[in-house]
């Protein structure tokens, strides 16, 4: 009888110890409770971005816009060279802007709040913009399309851009001192 108890014990020991050494996968709880891995994120987030691609395209086919996109999702439109050369990190820039939603909705413009200056590279601004605007030169006029990762992400700007808005971006840079 009692060396029953003992095998019975040691088999739930042996269980325990066995269950909980296992390596289980991390798991992230979300604002809603629900569980989901980094994996099942990582695809939820590719769906997503593939998904404002195919609206962009329909958004610029629509318009005749000839446009191109960088590796990350910034789509551009150059449509006036500037002079002189690309404008380069820690620069600071000041540009005239207009920013639309993709429903024709124009949330800011430089004519209603003044023009805009930043240090390129140290944020401040959407990650988008800060992208864009390496590719030009001073007086250079320029349209960006930010998908949503490359603007106001899941919030929006608590404002007038909604959340996973994508923004249309027209700026000129109106001067730029490195």
């Amino acid at each position: 009888m009692i060396g029953r108890i003992i095998r019975v014990n040691s088999f739930i020991l042996i269980f325990i110890i066995i269950f909980f050494s296992c390596k289980r996968e991390k798991k992230d709880e979300g604002i809603t409770g629900i569980r989901y891995s980094k994996e099942s994120l990582q695809e939820i987030n590719k769906v997503l971005v593939n998904k404002d691609a195919e609206v962009i395209k329909t958004y610029i086919s629509r318009r005749g816009w000839e446009m191109q996109v960088t590796e990350s999702g910034l789509w551009y439109m150059i449509y006036k060279e500037g002079e002189g050369s690309l404008i380069k990190e820690n620069s600071e820039i000041t540009i005239a802007y207009e920013v639309w939603l993709m429903d024709g909705t124009l949330c800011y413009s430089s004519e209603e709040l003044g023009t805009k200056s930043f240090i390129v590279g140290k944020g401040g601004v959407e990650s988008g913009l800060e992208e864009g605007v390496l590719m030009l030169k001073g007086g250079s006029r320029a349209r960006f399309i930010l998908s949503p990762h490359l603007a106001h992400g899941l919030i929006g700007d608590e404002n007038k851009i909604p959340a996973r808005a994508t923004i249309v971006y027209d700026i000129e840079i109106l001067k730029v001192e490195e």
